[in-house]
């Protein structure tokens, strides 16, 4: 039986909420030690995010990019930084478990601008079809295994301001996070595809 959650479903879903701490990264010198302390986690939730275009032929580049641990997030402002080379490493660095979702396209993006070659990271969209999950979004997935609604009401807002908001970060961390949420209890063994409530309709 395959598992699915309808738009519909998802919508009466309690909103989801950031519990940890998050840090801005915004100044080069800043990004060793973030690197160190992310270096010291079992597993690293990974997206990315960019200025929404509203214009025909309008693009920019990838302006932040969120690593998380269990309990922290850490926000590195690209469009500040850049890819500073222990950063780079990390993202480059096979040993370390880095978990995203879509991870191709924020690769292709990053690419744009940054050379480098990912290791280490898993693809939430494949990891979950062992568990015949059909759905490939972040917050179907989410409100699958947690019953909790993703917010998305930040992500067409501008990832290049001068500052960010307290809703852009929270939205930021909180969609890192998820990624090693989903791998963790998954992986643990907690979730039984038999008795989920969200069972998809059979083809007729």
């Amino acid at each position: 039986m395959n598992i699915s959650i309808s738009k519909q479903q998802l919508a009466v879903l309690p909103p989801a909420h950031f519990k940890g701490s998050i840090i801005v990264i915004d100044t080069p010198s800043e990004v060793e030690s973030a690197v160190t302390q992310l270096r010291e986690a079992d597993l690293i939730g990974f997206d990315t995010e960019t200025r929404p275009s509203f214009k025909k032929g309008q693009t920019y580049n990838v302006a932040l990019l969120q690593l998380a641990s269990k309990d922290t997030c850490f926000l590195f402002r690209l469009n500040k930084i850049g890819m500073p080379e222990a950063l780079k490493a990390l993202l480059e660095d096979a040993s370390k478990t880095k978990i995203g979702l879509s991870i191709h396209d924020d690769f292709r993006n990053l690419r744009k601008t940054y050379d480098f070659e990912p290791g280490g990271f898993v693809e939430l969209q494949n990891f979950v079809t062992r568990w015949n999950i059909i759905d490939k979004s972040l917050s179907k997935l989410y409100g699958i295994l947690f019953g909790e609604r993703l917010s998305k009401s930040q992500r067409l807002s501008n990832w290049e301001a001068e500052q960010l908001a307290e809703s852009q970060q929270h939205y930021a961390a909180l969609d890192a996070l998820a990624c090693i949420q989903i791998y963790r209890y998954l992986n643990e063994g907690n979730f039984d595809p038999d008795s989920s409530p969200y069972h998809a309709e059979p083809e007729s």
